[in-house]
């Protein structure tokens, strides 16, 4: 048996999910077409809007369709800034906080690099929370220059909850990006009462297929297109409608809203078992972020005097799936920039294991780690010592 704690990777696609996604595939037509084929894939789709909406708390003009939480990002982010420059030259700034994930980090770099954009990186605490203090300074000074500002929903490297409200609060007329991809399905994300510009989510993270996300965009968003075509959804996202997966992404979110406040409540019982157990287990562990308002599933150790690949490959040889809080770029693993903005050394934050927990988790999963994961980072810190000779 196989315990599976890498939910924030990608979650098992639903039952319910997959056969509705199984028929809407043998669909023949082109949501764009004026036959009756496509007429009726354009129906899927445009219900599939209105629910997903209607779950979020967006009116559905404000859903535009994408393949994916990357996509989105980058919609949300560069589009977001190319449409203020050429409304405003001199609004070339972006600011977004350290701990963003990569999809945001590297389109922010991206616009300093090749556009000319002033790109600002925002601290954090210890806790890997916004510090709204550094926002307000960086605000103070750029106000007028900024383009946009992106802060996440929640970390997903450790889960942490970002003072989200207070963000768009200070920031008033500056559009705000919210990459609200593991937050969506595991807390309450309302849209509209969130204030910010456009938010983005991705299906795969909430039990619908790899390849389909959307970005909620207000209805007064500014936004120019990353991809150019046929001008699809509001003239930002060409390219031909993924009708199936729409429905998908749709009936995932559907189903995860519905199911939360019972789900939330037992995640979170699950983690805090798994995290008090284990740090008895292994005493000098170090949960990470546990001070902060978190993800229920989310669990991120540093584990001192040892290296997270030895961590990993000891958990896999134990048939237990997890991760770690890098990042891996053409097969060399990094040390994780969300804990490094937290205040880590480059030592620290290569000894992070992060375990999160899904819908198909059990209490299994967690007995499974418990028994097996002190004798993986004895071995792993004995690993250690050898090659620190």
């Amino acid at each position: 048996m196989t315990a599976y704690l890498d939910h924030a990777a990608t979650t098992p696609v639903r039952a319910a999910v997959a056969a509705g996604y199984v028929e809407d595939l043998a669909r023949l037509g082109n949501p764009s077409s004026m036959h009756a084929f496509g007429r009726a894939a354009r129906r899927v789709l445009e219900e599939s809007r209105e629910s997903l909406a209607a779950d979020l708390g967006a009116h559905p003009t404000e859903v535009i369709f994408t393949s994916g939480g990357t996509e989105a990002d980058n919609l949300g982010l560069v589009g977001t800034w190319q449409a203020a420059v050429e409304t405003d030259p001199a609004r070339r700034a972006v600011a977004i906080s350290a701990v963003e994930h990569h999809a945001v980090l590297d389109a922010a770099h991206h616009l300093g690099a090749s556009r000319a954009a002033e790109a600002t990186i925002l601290g954090v605490d210890a806790e890997g929370v916004l510090d709204l203090a550094a926002l307000e300074s960086y605000l103070a000074q750029a106000r007028e220059r900024t383009a946009v500002v992106g802060v996440m929903w929640a970390n997903n490297e450790t889960g942490a909850v970002q003072p989200i409200c207070e963000v768009v609060e200070s920031c008033g007329e500056i559009p705000v990006h919210c990459d609200a991809v593991q937050a969506v399905g595991h807390v309450s994300v309302d849209f509209t009462e969130s204030g910010v510009s456009t938010l983005a989510l991705s299906g795969h993270k909430l039990g619908a297929p790899v390849g389909v996300g959307a970005l909620l965009a207000r209805r007064d968003a500014t936004l120019r297109p990353v991809l150019h075509g046929g001008g699809q959804e509001r003239g930002v996202r060409s390219g031909t409608l993924d009708a199936a997966g729409a429905r998908a992404l749709a009936s995932a979110v559907s189903l995860a809203v519905a199911e939360l406040v019972e789900e939330r409540a037992r995640l979170a019982a699950l983690r805090d078992r798994l995290q008090a157990s284990l740090q008895t287990l292994v005493p000098d562990a170090r949960a990470r972020s546990a001070g902060a308002q978190r993800l229920p599933g989310h669990l991120l150790l540093t584990i001192p005097g040892t290296d997270a690949d030895a961590l990993l490959f000891g958990l896999d040889v134990a048939k237990i799936a997890a991760s770690s809080g890098s990042a891996c770029t053409a097969g060399v693993t990094q040390p994780s920039h969300v804990l490094l903005a937290m205040g880590d050394d480059e030592r620290t934050a290569r000894s992070a294991l992060r375990l999160t927990l899904g819908r198909t988790s059990t209490d299994a999963d967690v007995d499974a780690v418990l028994a097996d994961l002190p004798a993986v980072v004895e071995r792993a810190r004995a690993a250690y010592r050898v090659g620190a000779r």
